[in-house]
């Protein structure tokens, strides 16, 4: 097969067709490479640190620090001050024209705009010094091998295997198993909290076929190395130097992983067959779920009952690949029985733990967090490493070096110790080409967060992050201990297991290795105790240590609560991505999950964790970050107001918000259009697009019009009742259409969440239509006419911005947008028609000026004949 061939740094590009030919050539240039060898940056330059070295003063830092050009920069934050300073200006000229024939509207519009520009404000002054840090793997391998870097427990959450397909979650442990870290020092944790067999079976297959993929991945540095993904690309890069073998390999690995899929997709059907089996030749009558050794399943039983459903059911940790040995183990070369030849190749495999923890009726289980706790002081007893990363169950690792890039932060020789977390952005996978619904959120992802970078470092994102084991047990940061200090635990702060706590001191340690150890009766009846819902009861888990509770974001807060004890983030970005997940093309799934954010942040706001009672330890500029992500909700409420004023426009000639109108939309466009501009900026410093900017700004008034609403509404029903509020977990699973890979984007799921927005785009579509209705019933050159007109423009611009949604509730018609236009031209229409049908009064002076201009058409300019 023919191959084209081009130089990039002895990487190779592997083209697979469909089938399983590969071809094999050299990669071709990418951008990526060229801005891997250095070439010129248009936008960020390298910061001034200062001659910033390591304590022996030779060595570099691990990671540069890359600073936003001044060029760019300071007109950047001149039009920020000159927009505040329009702003006042625009509030002066209002209070001094006054609109004494509707003060109402007036005073309601003034505190409608009051609070936009706080809320632009507190948007805006973060912003202020964007910082890029980018980790340098390099220093990172002269400073410390494999044989001294730390250890790291890895955790993966998961609860149904329906709205959280098993096949995700398998392939993101299996990309996890397959990260190149050194393979004795890290361990990978599963917390199911539903307890069901399917997904421990699931990973039972998974420790077996890892011994496959893994070993594939190092023998030919596979990337990415979750197979799914792996096996979906057409074109990917092969860095390995067995070109001839790789061939051979692809095809057999593939052939293995098929099977597999088949394995994982029949698990819901073998476990009922047996349990049928069993439960047949089974005298008492109790439909159990039993395992494949012949014993009934401890968690949720297929048929729940008591003691095994998903709310009460015994806590299990069953450790399925043990922790390896710390000697490398060589495999075999092929033969007949295995056509595989690792003889080079380390077939260890890092230790695999399942945990399902204990649940019982009249406990809240606090959902993710309490999970997640839970993990935090299993893994104590088993590895207690000093960092640990944790991963939604659909973000796989996409880029095998990414548990090393957090290293380059973490033990970065100046001030590295005193790093609590570093965050990585969110790419996502199978997201629809024009990304209807900003699923890449790159506007929030690569903009907001490389701002918050310099500032005290960027939030929690609930996904992809790294932590210091430390940080999560709510310890101070060194600079605020003094030095050798010995860590002591205050009595019952974490509970009653003088097991756990004895490991504490050991977490801090930051150089320590993983420790085999032997999980033997008493280690076991510890475990058991660990998990138990009332373990916590007394103690400072969820509100001190570990993931907070009874916030529906409790990835914010807890991110919170550690920068407000002094603790700093970084925010880290690599190429390729660091990992990728997916994420929700359904329009009703996609509201749900921002409905669940936003309403979790205003839970923030009315908590113990409001950032203006944080302590003086939060840098002043993260306090407004944090003010603002739990206040942004409510300037919607303002928003949607604006949005449904034009339904007093169908019914009043004489309705303004502000006189002189014509000023007062010229001030509007002037600032609306500054506005834009400073978002222009932010697009040039964050290397963002256009596109992902409008989506930006398209859903975000989707949200506006619906989902922050509501998220206020139930706030407002919250502290009210006192009672809490639930948001469903976003479903993942797709629609089961194998002809069209974003079928998703085209169903229509009707829930009262959409009304509003319809409702929004109802009325406005109305308003054009009266507008156009005004001008033909008064007259084109009127000032009535001109001033509806001036109004149709926001009206209008409403309707683009909400175009995402028109397409959304269309489903599978929305697939020509065409039709979408048809309908809102022929409503406008209508409701032009009948606006000037039944203004009755104006309708003979329409028909004079109809007939003059008849005759002024006969007798030409002159009136002459």
């Amino acid at each position: 097969m023919a191959a084209a061939v081009t130089r990039r740094s002895n990487a190779l590009r592997v083209d697979v067709p469909d089938g399983d030919a590969v071809a094999v050539s050299v990669a071709a240039d990418s951008p990526v490479a060229k801005r891997g060898l250095g070439a010129k940056d248009e936008v960020w330059v390298a910061a001034d640190e200062g001659g910033i070295m390591s304590g022996d003063g030779n060595r570099p830092l691990l990671f540069r620090t890359m600073k936003v050009k001044g060029s760019i920069l300071h007109p950047y934050r001149f039009l920020m001050l000159v927009r505040l300073v329009a702003v006042v200006v625009f509030f002066k000229w209002r209070v001094e024209h006054k609109n004494h024939d509707g003060v109402w509207l007036w005073t309601a519009s003034m505190t409608a705009d009051a609070w936009f520009g706080f809320s632009w404000l507190l948007n805006q002054l973060p912003k202020l010094n964007p910082i890029k840090r980018v980790p340098d793997l390099a220093a990172l391998a002269d400073r410390h091998d494999d044989a001294t870097l730390p250890g790291i427990d890895v955790f993966v959450t998961t609860v149904d295997p329906v709205d959280e397909p098993v096949l995700y979650t398998v392939n993101t442990i299996l990309s996890i198993l397959a990260a190149d870290y050194p393979v004795d020092n890290y361990a990978c944790y599963i917390s199911d909290d539903g307890g069901t067999l399917v997904h421990y079976e699931a990973m039972v297959q998974v420790a077996s076929f890892a011994a496959l993929w893994v070993l594939f991945c190092r023998k030919h540095c596979v990337e990415p190395r979750s197979p799914e993904s792996y096996f979906g690309m057409k074109t990917r890069s092969y860095a390995g130097g067995m070109a001839g073998e790789f061939m051979r390999d692809h095809r057999r690995v593939r052939r293995e992983y098929e099977e597999f899929k088949v394995r994982i997709d029949s698990l819901s059907t073998t476990i009922r067959q047996r349990s049928d089996a069993y439960n047949s030749n089974n005298k008492g009558g109790v439909s159990a779920t039993w395992m494949a050794d012949g014993t009934q399943w401890p968690g949720t039983w297929v048929e729940q009952a008591e003691n095994h459903r998903r709310g009460q059911h015994a806590g299990i940790v069953q450790v399925l690949l043990d922790h390896p040995s710390f000697k490398p183990q060589l495999g075999s070369p092929a033969s007949t029985d295995n056509p595989f030849d690792f003889s080079n190749v380390d077939t260890r495999l890092p230790m695999l733990v399942y945990i399902s923890r204990e649940k019982r009726p009249g406990y809240d289980n606090q959902k993710k967090a309490g999970a997640m706790n839970v993990m935090l002081r299993v893994s104590a007893l088993l590895s207690n490493a000093p960092f640990v990363i944790n991963f939604d169950c659909d973000h796989y690792i996409n880029n095998s070096q990414a548990l090393r890039a957090p290293m380059c932060f973490m033990l970065d020789p100046h001030d590295g110790q005193n790093t609590a977390f570093v965050q990585f952005p969110q790419r996502f996978d199978d997201v629809d080409p024009t990304d209807r619904y900003a699923n890449h959120n790159r506007v929030f992802f690569d903009g907001t967060m490389l701002a918050l970078n310099g500032l005290q470092g960027p939030t929690y994102l609930g996904t992809g992050t790294m932590f210091r084991r430390v940080a999560l047990y709510g310890i101070e940061p060194p600079h605020y201990r003094a030095e050798n200090t010995k860590l002591v635990c205050k009595t019952g702060e974490f509970g009653y297991s003088t097991s756990f706590i004895n490991s504490v001191p050991d977490a801090a340690i930051q150089d320590r290795s993983i420790t085999p150890v032997l999980v033997d009766e008493r280690l076991s009846k510890d475990l058991a105790t660990l998990m138990t819902c009332a373990y916590e009861d007394g103690s400072s888990w969820g509100r001190d240590a570990g993931w907070v509770y009874n916030i529906a974001t409790e990835d914010v807060v807890t991110g919170f609560r550690i920068h407000r004890q002094g603790w700093h983030s970084m925010y880290c970005s690599m190429e390729p991505a660091a990992f990728r997940g997916t994420a929700p093309i359904n329009l009703t799934e996609r509201l749900y999950q921002v409905l669940r954010w936003s309403g979790g942040s205003l839970e923030v706001f009315f908590s113990h964790n409001n950032a203006l009672i944080a302590s003086r330890r939060l840098h002043p500029l993260q306090r407004i970050t944090y003010l603002n992500m739990s206040t942004y909700p409510i300037v919607t409420v303002f928003i949607l107001s604006y949005n449904f004023f034009p339904v007093m426009w169908l019914f009043s000639e004489q309705l303004y918000i502000q006189r002189p109108f014509g000023t007062y939309m010229a001030y509007l466009v002037g600032i609306i259009a500054m506005v834009h501009l400073i978002g222009m900026f932010e697009v040039r410093w964050s290397g963002i697009t256009l596109l992902d900017w409008f989506r930006n700004e398209q859903f975000y008034m989707i949200g506006a019009t619906g989902v922050y609403p509501t998220a206020v509404l139930y706030m407002l029903l919250k502290l009210v009742t006192g009672k809490g509020i639930y948001f469903r977990l976003t479903s993942k699973q797709t629609e089961g259409c194998s002809n069209d890979k974003f079928a998703d984007l085209y169903t229509v799921r009707w829930v009262p969440l959409l009304i509003p927005t319809a409702a929004v785009i109802i009325v406005n579509v109305a308003a054009i239509g009266a507008a156009i209705g005004k001008a033909a019933t008064w007259g084109f050159f009127t000032d009535e006419a001109r001033h509806a007109l001036l109004g149709m423009v926001f009206n209008m611009g409403i309707l683009v911005l909400l175009y995402p949604f028109a397409l959304g509730i269309m489903g599978k018609w929305g697939k020509r947008p065409i039709i979408l236009f048809i309908v809102l031209v022929m409503a406008i229409s209508v409701v032009g028609l009948l606006y000037v049908t039944l203004h009755a009064p104006y309708t003979g002076e329409w028909s004079q000026v109809a007939v003059s201009l008849g005759k002024a058409s006969l007798t030409g300019p002159s009136g002459s004949g």
